[in-house]
């Protein structure tokens, strides 16, 4: 695959509980990301054992996937305030490199 034309930046990929949604959005958006994806009814397991992505009795106890592509100087950012959130709650988060096409949709 070729790189050529393409912009390295930073995917940061969180999976938290319904009710950690908007503390993430804040900090993506407050950090300099210009968007975000929030995917609902994340299924998988972990140290808290299985989570089906189905609702169980409301949007809040289903887990959820958000997902930024910020570039490579404000990641540190959010990467901080997510191990902030994490000292108190549960959660995954993901961090990896990725090349966009239009690095202006980012900025």
């Amino acid at each position: 695959m070729s790189r050529d034309g393409l912009t390295r930046m930073t995917k940061v990929e969180v999976v938290v509980q319904g009710d950690d949604v908007p503390a993430v959005a804040d900090l993506f958006t407050s950090s300099g990301a210009t968007g975000y994806t929030v995917v609902s009814g994340v299924s998988g397991l972990g140290h808290h054992g299985f989570h089906q992505g189905r609702l169980h009795f409301n949007d809040r106890d289903a887990l959820k996937l958000l997902m930024a592509v910020v570039p490579d100087d404000r990641a540190d950012v959010v990467i901080t305030g997510l191990r902030s959130l994490f000292e108190e709650r549960p959660g995954v988060l993901f961090v990896s490199d990725t090349w966009v096409l239009r690095p202006d949709r980012f900025t």
